[in-house]
């Protein structure tokens, strides 16, 4: 990862970025010939807008990137997306897209799924930003990519076997324990949803837990959802739906990455990740809409829809996470489409009754640019959970409020957690921007890692 920074700054291209407001006062600083260039070819600073700029030899003398409103502070990451071989420098760019965003832009800017096909070079290497710690920028990139390769490989080669032996090498890699419980044990140790999800398919279900840290630092708890491909089951999703599923172990991997950031940082937490890994298939012995199963938290639960699957899984993983009491209980899932639908693919809903946590992941989910929307856990909507024949119904009797209805079904599992927070996110950029090419993204692993660095950051 720190291959992309480069050790000597001698002969560095200098590289500048200026917005659409600041850009007639930045030509006048600049040589007349280069402005007169910039102005002649029309540029407006417009965002996204990269010009190259030649010296007398023909090679690059500079380049500048146009910033628009200068709102993105990752803007830079194009500098790294569209670059020629060579050695650069930022030179007069904006303080907020520089330093240490500007590194961590040019690290995500270097991104690419290159599993099923020959990588392209990355000749393109920056001379470290003043006041960039390498390591910091390295450690988060490098999070996010494990989330982003896990999530874009294709179910044939991620399922939950391959789910659980990405989190092994995590967990080696840090020096962590790990344990993992599998098929028809995950009934003995009282994981009956897990098992139930799982059990229609070939590819067996399991339980992943990683455990790190010194045992009398604050408990953090992370939960996962890993459902490695999602059929829908018997309620069977149509072939478009199901064309996106691969993702729906998105909440697996980023807690993965997000794991492996806490762990390589130190943070002086006692870190426990738990994954309930599973594929959701059409089978003989697959679960059944009807079908009535105890939780492991002992709440009786009514299949209403098989393609209601994750919080199933999620249930009886945040029931064994909970019995600890931890200071911070985390679970992200790409557990609902409503959850799209109210607030996008850029903007995963968060829900916690912790109004200080709320509070402090609005702020750095701004501050480092990670965006969330906090979403109510609306009590008003619990009896659309209730069941004629069991304590809950993983299908709710409401049209609306997906995305509040699914987490009120979670919050049933938690009680004794002193604080705990419910993403729902799409694991995915629809839209691309620079450093967050379309395709996987770990939605919210980035702001959370801000947070529990600094609440537990080793003084």
């Amino acid at each position: 990862m720190q291959a992309s920074f480069a050790r000597n700054a001698k002969g560095a291209i200098p590289l500048h970025a200026v917005t659409a407001d600041d850009l007639k006062r930045w030509l006048g600083t600049r040589p007349k010939r280069e402005a007169e260039f910039l102005r002649a070819a029309g540029f407006a600073a417009k965002e996204g807008d990269l010009r190259l700029i030649a010296n007398a030899q023909g090679g690059i003398a500079s380049a500048v990137l146009g910033l628009g409103k200068g709102e993105d502070i990752l803007a830079l990451a194009t500098f790294a997306e569209q670059l020629p071989s060579g050695t650069y420098r930022f030179d007069g760019v904006p303080e907020k897209q520089g330093g240490a965003n500007g590194a961590l832009a040019w690290l995500l800017g270097t991104y690419e799924f290159a599993r099923y096909r020959k990588a392209k070079p990355k000749g393109a290497k920056l001379v470290l930003p003043d006041g960039a710690d390498a390591d910091e920028v390295a450690r988060i990139a490098s999070g996010v990519f494990l989330a982003r390769d896990l999530i874009n490989t294709p179910p044939n080669d991620m399922g939950p076997e391959e789910l659980a032996a990405a989190a092994r090498e995590v967990a080696k890699a840090h020096g962590a324990k790990f344990a993992v419980t599998v098929g028809e044990a995950l009934l003995k140790a009282n994981f009956p949803l897990i098992h139930a999800v799982g059990r229609g398919s070939d590819r067996a279900p399991r339980l992943i837990d990683i455990q790190w840290g010194r045992a009398d630092a604050p408990k953090v708890t992370l939960v996962g959802k890993g459902v490695c491909f999602d059929t829908g089951g018997y309620d069977l999703k149509p072939s478009s739906g199901m064309l996106s599923m691969k993702k729906d172990m998105g909440g697996a991997a980023t807690v993965l990455g997000l794991a492996a950031m806490v762990m390589d940082a130190k943070l002086d937490v006692r870190l426990r990740v738990l994954i309930p890994a599973v594929e959701n298939s059409v089978s003989g012995h697959a679960y059944r809409p009807s079908d009535v199963f105890k939780s492991r938290k002992g709440l009786t639960v009514e299949i209403g829809n098989t393609d209601a699957e994750g919080r199933l899984v999620l249930a009886d993983a945040l029931s064994e996470a909970d019995g600890e009491a931890p200071e911070l209980l985390i679970d992200v899932a790409t557990l609902t489409g409503a959850a799209r639908v109210a607030t996008g693919f850029e903007l995963p809903p968060y829900f916690t009754d912790d109004e200080a946590l709320a509070l402090d992941l609005a702020r750095l989910a701004k501050e480092v640019q990670d965006p969330m929307w906090r979403l109510p856990l609306w009590r008003g909507y619990e009896s659309a959970l209730t069941s004629s024949v069991a304590d809950l119904n993983n299908n709710p009797d409401y049209g609306y409020a997906g995305a509040i209805t699914a987490a009120l079904f979670l919050n049933r599992f938690v009680a004794k957690a002193k604080s705990w927070v419910h993403f729902d996110i799409a694991a995915w950029s629809d839209r691309p921007k620079p450093g967050r090419r379309k395709g996987a993204e770990a939605n919210a692993a980035r702001a959370l890692y801000a947070l529990l660095e600094e609440r537990y950051k080793p003084q």
